[in-house]
């Protein structure tokens, strides 16, 4: 008499994906120059190390100068994901976690301007950054 094992190998696991979207913009948290990093995460269920069925999808935009996480609406991240050229307005963000300005910024004692940048003047007014 033979017997006869089958094995099922499954499970649920996270997700995340870049997703493809170049603008440079003012960032509204810390005043500086950055990029939108436009990523979805999402939940999926796999077999055999195959990804079948994904849900729960988010979308969110996180800024290259300072980390600044915001949710992007849906129907933008969707177009976004389907290849569509379309703009991110700041009604299409809600902020989730604000960034932190850490080592390496500087701030013009004349302006105020902040940045990661290791520029010699200001961009913002043009006076030398003072020596720290």
């Amino acid at each position: 008499r033979r017997r006869f094992f089958m094995f099922f190998v499954f499970g649920i696991s996270q997700g995340k994906k870049a997703l493809e979207y170049a603008k440079t913009v003012i960032c509204a948290q810390c005043g500086g120059y950055g990029r939108y990093q436009v990523f979805m995460t999402y939940s999926y269920f796999s077999l055999f190390f195959i990804p079948i069925i994904k849900w729960n999808r988010h979308y969110y935009v996180q800024m290259s100068c300072c980390n600044t996480l915001y949710e992007l609406d849906p129907e933008m991240g969707k177009a976004i994901a389907r290849g569509e050229q379309v703009e991110i307005l700041p009604q299409h963000l809600t902020l989730v976690n604000q960034g932190s300005r850490g080592y390496g910024y500087r701030r013009c004692s004349y302006c105020g301007y902040e940045t990661a940048e290791d520029f010699e003047f200001c961009p913002k007014c043009g006076n030398r950054f003072s020596r720290d």
